[in-house]
């Protein structure tokens, strides 16, 4: 039988194993920490990148909405042509964007005209909403938050019109935007657009007017996914690097990590379940990191995970040393276990084999300590070189200690248009000569030969097409560690569209949008250096200011559109009827301004003035239309007596006035008497603002009686001012005023209540029912509340309507027959009457009185003063009768003077007159002693009466 071996080890050999294998696991376990250290370290470090780069991505989208909420917080008008180049740019540099969005708030009763508008720009745009069935018709509301401006228009015109004002998200990020003063983000939506589906929300800031009323907002629509995606793709955290853990991101539009939040993701995020060996080996692995932050008015949670890896990925040392260990310590408990007969020499070699060991193991943790301060090396430099690019917007470069460029890099060729071969070398001056031509050029050659940082550095090259290019850098020096000047280092990025941008918003500035001419700023500068002219060179310059007239009815008729199109050929004609070096300019509306210098070879003459003339006079085709608009010119020259410099304009929009007085489609020069006409018209305007409020206006009434009973029946109530100072003003003087400044509403309201209370006041005294006539204007004709305000006087004074009669002109109405006909029957269902004041000599056609609810004509002046010698305006005046009754209306004669007149319209039929014959405007107190009196006509003549004076006297008669 075969000897039995021992299986007992030895005390020696016991100790050595266990030692061995204590000491490894010892050895394994600290090894670990230190890489599950250096691995939590890197982690973090990746992290965070991560977390910044889509803090910068979302703080970019904010940045690129403020920047445009500027355009309209200035107050300035911005066009779609002007938003529509700003935000091409932005489009291009920032793909995620899907839209830009500008809202503005409409009141209900505008819904119509702004869809209009939009429909010029598109045609049959509505204002739309978005609701269960989908985008339909916006139903009638009180306000509306529409799509006003949107770009780019291609695949987002369902949007256009859009009302917002009902959507919940847009309308509540409005109102953190509102209240926080800055920008905010909606919750997710999905884009209906994107054929992906991806997830998308949008950035809004509010638009406020003067008053800090809400006029509407900015809005940018954001695909979320690719936000983030390019977030992370600018700084390389989208490519695998090599030797690193792979990391997945995971970005949620809100505080929890919800799906319904989920906004991004490269992989799960969720923290991975540790196993024992895990959780004993490294507890709380580093794969997971969550950060939340607040952007935008709103939260966002980022989750960043590392993706599983084989335990010896990231512990090949500790492994290594704890298999090395093992196996040592083995060979070493056999080697004592054999050698146990020569304790002193294996004590001895184990001694020995443990101190190399223990240096083995020493030198292990140096190189590992080593390698951690290697790795925390690189990062910083790694987080340097990144800071640094993250400065620039387009390339970064080197110079060397003679300040000549060693490096360009950054895609300096395709975005600045210029060789980096051409760079090489050089130092900026050789590169760009212009700078040596400037002041702001030598500044920063003597900066950087003063070994000085420099920033925001702008000058001009000309690219390898010939092109202007502007560039702005910021600059560094670099010293070695004696402080000698090693270079400079910096970045660089190509402002050309910004420049040209604030070129054309400059040219914006200075000219009218509409028709390209110099606006007010610039006719100021240009008057300036054309009065300037005329000092030095002692020759006369002139001013002429340019009138349209009958502009009102073309926009009235046709459309502003068509308006606009009038606007930009007259322009066309102003300036190619005059010279090259005379200055035609807008100045509002339909009026323009031209600035006239004279030279040694082209005297000033009124052919200049005529030619301008005859050039506006030409037709305009307006659509089907053929349009003759004249115009009417005032001209003032300097120098002259009584015209100052400062006063050219004023001078001429002087004699523009009087220019129109006299019939429109002339020319005058001013003189001082103008300016004493116009003065004169400055203090009645002046005093009419306040005559209601002074109570200096009256009433004087005029009877109008029955031709059949010859008793008094009403009275036209005409106005009269009676100024303190200026005496009893004629309506003549002050009435065209009024009509011109809007006061007639007012006054013309005072008129219809102090009427009716005079009236109702004469009934409750027993004077007889009687029936007050009052003239209507044409402003009161077009105010919105015209009805109401009729009904409230009636209400306010108890005056039965049908003692109220309302005298209306034939022009009142005429330019718009429909709309008339509408206003004058809710006028007539009031239950007052209707009446045409000087019948006759107006433009209208007859068929009106078919379609007008009238009561009453009234025969001109006019046709009854020769009634009586003239066959033609006494036939006239038949048929006026004929027809009235024939369309069972009543009429009233004007201006009755004699008894021959009164005879033959009693003849022939006539209702009722008023003239001087029966009384002549009387005050209200001398009024109602006719009344007292009972005042009648004589009976009718049997007789045939006597042939009228060829002549009779004319009384006025307001």
């Amino acid at each position: 039988m075969a000897p039995r071996l021992p299986l007992s080890l030895t005390l020696a050999a016991a100790l050595t194993l266990g030692g061995g294998l204590a000491a490894s696991g010892a050895l394994f376990l600290g090894v670990s920490h230190l890489e599950y250290d250096n691995m939590a370290l890197g982690f973090a470090q990746r992290a965070d990148e991560r977390v910044a780069a889509v803090r910068q991505g979302i703080d970019q989208a904010v940045e690129v909405l403020t920047v445009t909420n500027q355009l309209f917080a200035r107050g300035e008008p911005v066009s779609r042509e002007h938003f529509r180049d700003f935000t091409a740019a932005l489009l291009q540099r920032h793909r995620y964007i899907q839209a830009f969005n500008v809202h503005r708030t409409v009141p209900g009763d505008q819904r119509a005209a702004v869809e209009r508008e939009l429909q010029r720009i598109r045609p049959g745009t509505v204002f739309t909403e978005l609701q269960a069935q989908g985008l339909v018709a916006a139903p009638p509301r009180a306000r509306y938050h529409i799509v006003d401006f949107i770009e780019p228009m291609a695949g987002n015109e369902r949007a256009f019109g859009l009302n917002a004002g009902e959507n919940l998200q847009v309308m509540s990020a409005l109102a953190i935007a509102r209240g926080e003063g800055r920008a905010a983000a909606t919750d997710l939506f999905q884009l209906a657009q994107d054929e992906r589906k991806q997830p998308a929300f949008s950035l809004v800031m509010p638009v406020l007017d003067r008053d800090g009323t809400l006029a509407g907002d900015t809005a940018i629509v954001i695909r979320g996914p690719e936000l983030v995606r390019a977030s992370l793709a600018a700084t390389g955290l989208l490519d695998p690097r090599e030797g690193s853990s792979e990391i997945f991101v995971s970005v949620y539009a809100g505080d929890g990590a919800s799906p319904a939040n989920l906004l991004f993701s490269t992989g799960d995020t969720s923290k991975p379940e540790q196993g024992w060996l895990a959780g004993f080996l490294a507890p709380g692995q580093p794969g997971h990191a969550s950060k939340l932050l607040r952007i935008a008015g709103k939260p966002w949670r980022i989750e960043v995970a590392s993706a599983p890896r084989p335990f010896l990925h990231d512990h090949m040392a500790s492994t290594a040393l704890l298999v090395g260990g093992i196996l040592m310590t083995l060979l070493g408990t056999a080697f004592v276990q054999a050698s146990g007969q020569r304790a002193r020499k294996v004590q001895q070699l184990v001694r020995q084999r443990t101190a190399d060991l223990r240096r083995t193991n020493r030198r292990l943790v140096e190189d590992m300590a080593a390698r951690e301060r290697a790795e925390r090396a690189l990062q910083q430099s790694e987080q340097r070189f990144r800071q640094l690019v993250s400065m620039s917007s387009d390339w970064y470069w080197e110079q060397d200690r003679d300040l000549r460029f060693t490096m360009v890099t950054g895609g300096f060729t395709e975005k600045a248009g210029v060789a980096v071969e051409a760079v090489l070398g050089k130092t900026r001056w050789e590169h760009a000569p212009a700078l040596l031509e400037t002041e702001a050029g030598r500044a920063h050659i003597a900066q950087v030969k003063a070994h000085e940082p420099f920033a925001n550095l702008e000058y001009k090259v000309v690219d390898a097409q010939g092109d202007t290019r502007w560039f702005c850098v910021n600059g560094q020096p670099v010293f070695d560690e004696h402080g000698e000047l090693l270079g400079y280092r910096g970045t660089g990025s190509d402002i050309t569209e910004r420049k040209l941008t604030e070129q054309r918003v400059h040219h914006v500035a200075q000219h009218d949008v509409l028709t390209g001419l110099p606006n007010r700023s610039l006719l100021q500068d240009r008057l300036g250096q054309a009065i300037a002219y005329a000092n030095r060179s002692g020759r006369p310059m002139w001013v002429m200011l340019i009138d349209l007239d009958r502009f009102k009815f073309v926009n009235d008729s046709m459309g502003h559109k068509a308006g606009d199109v009038l606007l930009m050929t007259v322009a066309a004609r102003l300036t190619g009827s005059l010279r090259d070096t005379d200055t035609v300019a807008r100045l509002s509306g339909d009026e323009f301004v031209v600035i006239l210098s004279e030279h040694h070879d082209e005297p000033l003459s009124p052919e200049i003035v005529q030619r301008v003339m005859d050039s506006v006079a030409q037709p305009v085709m307006l659509g089907t239309k053929e349009f003759f608009v004249t115009c009417s010119i005032g001209v003032a020259v300097y120098p002259s007596e009584g015209t100052p410099a400062d006063s050219l304009i004023e001078h001429a929009d002087i004699a523009m006035y009087s220019a129109k007085k006299m019939g429109r489609n002339n020319f005058q020069f001013y003189t001082p008497a103008m300016n004493e006409e116009s003065l004169e018209r400055v203090r009645i305007e002046s005093a009419l603002r306040n005559a209601l409020e002074r109570n200096e206006f009256v009433l004087h009434y005029q009877p109008q009686v029955d031709l059949k009973t010859g008793q008094i029946v009403g009275m036209e109530a005409l106005l009269r001012w009676k100024h303190p100072e200026l005496g009893m003003v004629p309506p003549g003087r002050f009435i065209g005023i009024a009509e011109e400044t809007g006061l007639i509403v007012q006054i013309g309201a005072w008129v219809m209540r102090t009427a009716c209370a005079q009236n109702k006041a004469w009934q409750d005294a027993g004077l007889g029912r009687l029936r007050v006539a009052v003239n209507l204007s044409a402003r009161q004709f077009g105010a919105a509340d015209l009805v109401a305000s009729l009904e409230s006087v009636l209400l306010d004074t108890m005056l039965d309507p049908d003692c109220l009669e309302i005298e209306l002109t034939e022009s009142l109405f005429m330019s718009d027959v429909t709309p008339a006909v509408d206003l004058l029957h809710r006028m007539k269902s009031l239950g007052v009457n209707l009446s045409i004041d000087d019948f006759g000599t107006g433009y209208s056609s007859l068929s009106y009185l078919s379609r007008f609810p009238i009561d009453v004509l009234k025969i001109d002046r006019s046709f009854v003063a020769d009634i009586t010698v003239d066959a033609n305006d006494a036939a006239i005046v038949t048929s006026i009768i004929a027809l009235a009754h024939n369309l069972k209306l009543a009429v009233i004669a004007e201006g009755v003077e004699t008894l021959e007149q009164l005879d033959y319209l009693r003849s022939h039929g006539c209702d009722e007159m008023q003239g001087y014959f029966f009384s002549k405007p009387l005050a209200a107190e001398e009024f109602e002693q006719l009344l007292v009196q009972r005042k009648a006509l004589p009976p009718p003549r049997q007789t045939k009466p006597e042939p009228a004076p060829e002549t009779a006297p004319e009384i006025a008669e307001a």
